[in-house]
């Protein structure tokens, strides 16, 4: 028998693959009140571009979540690539910088 087929996965996989999914979420809502402030405080050029440029940061976290996702459905998943670690953590700071951008 190989190492592989005696590895026994256990939880972990399942746990990290939610707490991906609540992340997404967490980065859609705050990209929808984002999109929702900039709307009800009026359509400014640069609320626009804000909101633009946070439905651009949320989809390409999307990319990497899904993509990890994905990966965790095996018994023995590669890790995370330091380029889509890099991508979520700068795709999350610019949501924040974004939405707050949108406040003043």
């Amino acid at each position: 028998m190989t190492a592989t087929a005696d590895r026994d996965p256990g939880l972990q996989p399942e746990r990290t693959r939610l707490a991906w999914r609540r992340t997404t979420l967490t980065a859609t809502v705050v990209a929808l009140l984002a999109g929702r402030q900039a709307l009800h405080s009026g359509a400014t050029p640069a609320a626009l571009v804000a909101v633009a440029l946070s439905a651009l940061a949320w989809l390409g976290f999307l990319l990497v979540a899904h993509r990890r996702v994905s990966v965790l459905g095996v018994a023995r998943p590669e890790q995370l690539a330091p380029r889509g670690a890099l991508t979520a953590a700068l795709c999350t700071v610019a949501l924040a910088v974004f939405a707050a951008a949108m406040l003043f």
